[in-house]
Formats: C-alpha cells, sequence, structure tokens
C-alpha cells in the first residue's frame, strides 16, 4: 500500500543495496559532490522529463490543423452539452 506524501518533513530515506550505494557513491565522487546532491540532481531531471512528457500534447501538421479549423469554426452544441450548460449554477 503506497504511503502517503508528508510536505512537512524535508527528509527522505532510500533503501539501497550495498552494491548500488557503492556504485552512486563513485559516481558522485567522479562528480565532485556528495551523495546526497547527487541523487537529488539526477532525481529531480528525471522527475521534470516525466512531467513535461506527461503536460506536452504533440500533435502531427494534420491535426494541429484540424484543432484550428475547430477553434476558427466550433461545432454547434448538441443536446447533451446544452443540457450541462443548463445544469450550471447560475451566476448573480
Amino acid at each position: 500500500m503506497p504511503r502517503v506524501a508528508v510536505d512537512d518533513n524535508k527528509r527522505m530515506n532510500l533503501r539501497v543495496q550495498p552494491d548500488q550505494k557503492a556504485t552512486l557513491l563513485r559516481a558522485a565522487a567522479l562528480r565532485n559532490t556528495d551523495l546526497t546532491d547527487f541523487v537529488l540532481q539526477q532525481a529531480l531531471r528525471e522527475a521534470r522529463a516525466v512531467i513535461e512528457e506527461a503536460e506536452r500534447v504533440v500533435l502531427t501538421g494534420r491535426d494541429s490543423l484540424r484543432v484550428l479549423d475547430m477553434l476558427e469554426h466550433p461545432p454547434a452544441p448538441n443536446a447533451k452539452l446544452r443540457k450541462s450548460i443548463a445544469a450550471l449554477p447560475k451566476r448573480r
């Protein structure tokens, strides 16, 4: 069962095998940094890449033209959309 992230704690613990830790320590030494900074920088780089990939939408040229056309010429609202709009709370 996943644990809930605790925002008020500035520490993070990892369990690694001795050979994994040795590899990380060697790489950190080769970069002239400590283990914490080395692991943190690599983890942040990967996290940013994952977030960017999840948030980016890549369209083909044809799809881009279709989106632009739909923005300029939106389809008429169907019954389901009209019903949803009618169910929205009224503004004051």
